[in-house]
């Protein structure tokens, strides 16, 4: 096809040529609109067209301003469907917005001889400070979804730190309770062994001498260690006595309560 053709006509008896190229042109038009929550937006679209070559004399004579006629019926389409968009809206319907301008364009423009090859919106621009703004929500939404994580989180950890201390506490009582049934049950065991070797002893007379020999183990201990501090305790015979009875009181309470 060719890329020129030439347009001749008789004026006044007087023979006039001129070229008319039949290459595809694009027009970009910046157009600004109020959207429907009232947010002014700057629409970019790229018009592609081109001069049909069976209308090249409508195409040459008819319009003196192509590109201004063009821009005209950009203008009046963008600022006819823009208003009826939100705009978050504008952002996902652009594409409905080119063909709208398109289907104009190339009703308009085929009087005139020309072909509408591509419309196209290739930039939607809010207001800087529209942008900064919706940047700020979509940041403050993702701060508070971070710390809903981060609390849900913390939550998690509290409650198995909670459950694992309930555990050990647990654990370390049913210790407690097996040593002193282990002390009980040593203690009866020795006492038994010693009433079978020893006739004439009473249970009494064999606890108080097993408890008296760990009494003064424990002090043995106690003296013999370099890291012990300073222990007042009292100490005789009557204090000796006393000291077992409450061995003794303690170990019995304690053989009930795990009974």
């Amino acid at each position: 096809m060719m890329f020129l053709i030439l347009v001749a006509t008789v004026c006044h008896g007087v023979l006039a040529a001129g070229a008319l190229s039949l290459r595809v042109k694009q027009l970009d038009v910046r157009c600004e609109a109020k959207t429907k929550d009232n947010v002014f937006v700057t629409v970019v679209a790229s018009i592609q067209y081109r001069a049909l070559a069976e209308k090249a004399v409508d195409a040459y004579y008819k319009l003196s301003n192509t590109r201004a006629q063009i821009q005209s019926y950009v203008f009046d389409v963008i600022r006819a469907s823009v208003p009826k968009m939100e705009l978050d809206a504008t952002f996902e319907q652009k594409n409905e917005i080119a063909k709208a301008v398109e289907e104009e364009l190339e009703k308009a423009m085929s009087a005139y001889g020309y072909e509408i090859v591509q419309t196209l919106i290739v930039d939607i621009e809010p207001d800087e400070h529209v942008k900064r703004a919706m940047n700020e929500i979509n940041t403050a939404a993702r701060l508070r979804v971070a710390a809903n994580e981060k609390a849900e989180a913390e939550k998690i950890l509290q409650i198995k730190r909670a459950e694992g201390d309930a555990e050990s506490k647990y654990l370390a009582g049913l210790g407690v309770a097996r040593q002193r049934q282990a002390i009980v049950d040593g203690l009866r065991d020795s006492v038994l062994a010693f009433s079978e070797n020893v006739p004439g002893t009473t249970s009494k007379d064999i606890m108080d001498m097993v408890l008296m020999t760990q009494y003064f183990d424990t002090m043995k201990e106690i003296g013999a260690s370099s890291k012990s501090n300073a222990v007042f305790i009292p100490h005789g015979p009557g204090a000796v006595q006393d000291v077992a009875s409450q061995i003794r009181n303690g170990l019995l309470q304690g053989n009930a309560t795990v009974s």
